[in-house]
């Protein structure tokens, strides 16, 4: 069965020294019309107790653009500035949604940027992308086609801190729903091995990061010697730059064919909900825990689940998939992380790793089935309460969210 969805294809692009001054200065115009319509919304709730819509904040920028300090806005495309005063009343919903924190400022000293263009700001024919006051179409490198047919809907280009040009399509795409099949698998998250599967597999950490300490560590204090404000600093910034874009880059790459991977392969797919900003607190392992980047792996198990119709369940992050034992259920009262292997008292020696995977693979279709919580067992002695009622009562923690 297919079906419709939008998707976004990122490319590199190379601009001319003339588009190149027309997009930065595009930048900065966004950067300003958004900090200033933040200034002017923060205004008036504090001193008017007033909330300011997008439509009040679209006027104001039609009253900016007269002005004659800010009428160099009017130089630029206005379709990017009305997009900015989207995105901000965006973060505005999130916040008063209390999903995010309240709007921040976009600083002048950040590199990279960005602007939107909707369908009226560029054109489209045979596939070359011509973007509103510029007077030849973008030089990309198509490394992979847009669907047969498509027409980009929405276009954003961007710079990152390396000073890479991206353009990104946003196209109607129709997706081919998976074969169907009854495997299922549980996917244990870790520092050695990136992951490790219930079937036993263990897919080594690649540790794109550590593989470049040593060059990034050079590059950095190359950097800090440079004079601030100097032409020297900003080339060895770039140099920073470019490494960790490099670094980026591979990281992005692996997960991705990792999470594609284990998407076609399974039916279900069960993980367990970490808490990485609590995890990285860890001064010891932040470093490893962030160069994993569990929280991105996630990110695309979820959305690519949706778009071929797999099923993604994931386990509370209190269950004890690693003192759990498997064969009988006994739940050890501690596990030190340096004890890789251990042996239950029913006589099962369990990998540490696999035995996780292969309980969260259990809870995962417990839950699945009837909805049975996969709360951690609670000592009734130190609750004052049983527990098989703290079981009954944590079981919607475990509820998969799909």
């Amino acid at each position: 069965m297919a079906r419709q969805v939008k998707r976004a294809f990122k490319y590199r692009f190379y601009p001319t020294d003339e588009q190149a001054a027309e997009l930065s200065r595009t930048f900065g115009c966004v950067r300003l019309v958004y900090n200033l319509a933040l200034e002017e919304r923060t205004r008036a709730w504090y001193s008017e107790r007033r909330r300011i819509s997008y439509v009040q904040s679209s006027e104001l920028l039609t009253q900016w653009k007269k002005t004659e300090e800010l009428a160099f806005l009017a130089e630029v495309s206005s379709v990017p500035l009305q997009q900015a005063l989207r995105h901000l009343q965006t973060a505005f919903v999130n916040f008063f949604s209390k999903r995010a924190a309240y709007p921040r400022f976009k600083s002048r000293k950040r590199v990279r940027a960005s602007a939107e263009y909707t369908r009226s700001a560029f054109t489209w024919r045979g596939g070359r992308l011509k973007l509103a006051k510029m007077t030849a179409p973008l030089d990309i490198r198509w490394s992979r086609p847009l669907p047969e047919g498509a027409e980009p809907s929405t276009v954003t280009v961007s710079r990152d801190s390396a000073g890479r040009w991206f353009v990104s399509l946003l196209c109607q795409d129709t997706l081919t729903r998976a074969p169907a099949t009854d495997v299922a698998v549980g996917v244990d998250a870790g520092i050695t091995s990136l992951v490790t599967l219930s079937s036993g597999e263990k897919v080594a950490n690649p540790r794109h990061e550590g593989r470049d300490r040593a060059r990034l560590a050079k590059a950095q204090r190359d950097l800090s010697r440079k004079a601030p404000g100097s032409a020297n600093r900003d080339k060895a910034r770039r140099k920073v730059a470019r490494k960790h874009a490099q670094i980026a880059d591979r990281r992005r790459d692996f997960l991705h064919k990792l999470s594609t991977r284990l998407v076609r392969e399974n039916q279900t797919v069960v993980i367990e909900d970490l808490a990485v900003r609590n995890l990285v607190k860890n001064h010891s392992l932040a470093r490893a825990i962030s160069d994993a980047a569990w929280a991105e792996l996630r990110r695309m198990l979820e959305y690519k689940c949706a778009w071929y119709e797999r099923n993604l369940v994931v386990v509370d992050r209190w269950f004890p998939s690693s003192k759990l034992c498997g064969n009988c259920g006994t739940a050890r009262e501690k596990l030190p992380l340096n004890v890789r292997e251990w042996t239950c008292e029913c006589g099962s020696v369990h990998d540490r790793d696999v035995n996780a995977a292969r309980n969260i693979l259990a809870a995962g279709l417990a839950v699945s089935a009837c909805g049975d919580g996969v709360r951690p067992h609670r000592d009734a002695t130190r609750t004052g309460r049983s527990s098989a009622k703290q079981e009954t009562q944590g079981a919607t923690a475990g509820t998969p969210r799909l």
